[in-house]
């Protein structure tokens, strides 16, 4: 968590998606990088609220309709569940609670995705907006997730504020919002 002088705290969820690491079986890696990311992201105070469920669908979304509708999260960012495998439903449970989807972000990923790996062609990356709250579902590899969000994360602080939600300041030495310039 990093301070700044707007004194608005952000929440943000991060959502691991995985049977073998809820249940204890390897350590969640993916939902530490995306804290690591957003830590050298953000230069405005934030916090993490971070949950760690199975490859079940209606626990996916029970967790995101939490984090946005209870727990106050502008943005919600998840990890895992979007391969082509028969258990990776995170896509579906992320359109099944949004009132709205965001294709471009998905779009985005997997091209920046395939400059790397032929096979993100096979990723279901997607991201949708549930009330005042951005949900984005990035791979499950920490160094996809960093790809992945080093491609989206400039347009991230200016769709919350649209949304009407905290003013997530970035350091531009890392990376850089875009935000139109005013009239």
């Amino acid at each position: 968590m990093k301070v700044s002088d707007t004194g608005t705290k952000a929440r943000i969820g991060v959502v691991t998606v995985s049977d073998r690491a809820s249940a204890g079986e390897y350590e969640d890696l993916s939902g530490k990088a995306i804290i690591d990311t957003l830590n050298a992201y953000l230069t405005s105070l934030w916090e993490p609220v971070y949950l760690l469920v199975p490859d079940e669908q209606p626990q996916i979304e029970q967790s995101l309709i939490l984090l946005a509708d209870e727990e106050g999260c502008s943005l919600i960012v998840t990890t895992g569940g979007t391969g082509p495998a028969r258990r990776d439903v995170t896509p579906e449970a992320t359109a099944a609670v949004c009132d709205r989807m965001m294709p471009g972000f998905g779009e985005l990923m997997r091209q920046v995705s395939l400059q790397y790996v032929p096979t993100a062609i096979l990723s279901r990356q997607s991201a949708g907006l549930r009330g005042q709250t951005l949900i984005v579902n990035l791979p499950g590899k920490p160094k996809s997730i960093r790809e992945c969000l080093d491609a989206v994360f400039p347009a991230i602080p200016y769709c919350i504020d649209l949304m009407e939600g905290p003013f997530l300041e970035t350091d531009e030495s890392v990376i850089k919002a875009f935000r139109p310039k005013s009239k």
